[in-house]
């Protein structure tokens, strides 16, 4: 029998949802990523890229002198050709090109996200478990060779489907992060997914598995996300919140 707060949480899911496929939507958005490139100290040109790139190690260096350091290189949007948006990028002391054309193929053929039935049995009140202080983790990445530094600020504990679970939680701006694998992975979802929650208030922390999505290297091949901490696995099937892009 449904009841109003199932109504409640499908209604909030589905307006979060649509808000979701809007960003992906976006012209330049992951669905528009077309290229990754690589830079090293020989000045080159790329395909649709203006001027020529390289880097001295500390910065990238585009045509003309002009350079972009860390500091810039995760918000630098350069103007291309035809709409096309080149974003500087800094990942494990490398610097790349990232370039978004909103004539992606990619783009063009989306149609949506499809995901499991929303059910209320997803969303869990976990005990969050805080360190004294936030630890730096290090992990690997999309790509071989990248690795990504996060603050985990604890551990998140709760019961699932029976069976207790353990939960490393990092956090990410304003919100906190739970990256994990569970047994679904390459076959009904995406390899690895990741869900977002309000910071904990006191020692609890609301996890909604409803909301698990796709990183976006399971809608790119360009993607660098990070993988899951050592552990973070799921070990009950978690048949909720997006399925494997394709």
């Amino acid at each position: 029998m449904t009841t109003v707060e199932d109504e409640a949480l499908t209604t909030a899911w589905a307006a979060w949802h649509a808000d979701r496929e809007a960003a992906l939507r976006h012209p330049h958005g992951w669905l528009s990523v077309t290229a990754l490139h690589w830079l090293d100290g020989t000045p080159r040109a790329f395909p649709g890229v203006p001027g020529e790139w390289s880097t001295t190690g500390t910065a990238a260096r585009g045509s003309g002198g002009a350079e972009h350091t860390l500091a810039e290189a995760a918000s630098t949007l350069l103007d291309g050709e035809d709409g096309i948006k080149v974003e500087v990028l800094r990942r494990t002391g490398r610097y790349g090109l990232r370039v978004r054309d909103p004539r992606s193929p990619d783009l063009a053929a989306f149609t949506g996200v499809p995901a499991f039935e929303v059910r209320p049995r997803w969303v869990v009140d976990a005990e969050f478990e805080a360190f004294d202080q936030p630890r730096p983790i290090v992990v690997g990445a999309a790509r071989d060779g990248l690795e990504h530094r996060f603050q985990a600020l604890g551990h998140a504990r709760f019961v699932l489907a029976g069976e207790s679970q353990r939960l490393l939680v990092h956090e990410s701006g304003d919100q906190v992060q739970v990256l994990f694998h569970d047994a679904t992975n390459g076959t009904t979802t995406a390899p690895w997914r990741t869900l977002f929650a309000d910071r904990p208030a006191g020692d609890r922390l609301r996890l909604d598995f409803n909301r698990a999505v796709n990183l976006p290297s399971a809608f790119t091949p360009y993607g660098t996300c990070p993988v899951p901490p050592q552990g973070n696995v799921v070990t009950v099937p978690v048949e909720a919140g997006e399925r494997r892009y394709r």
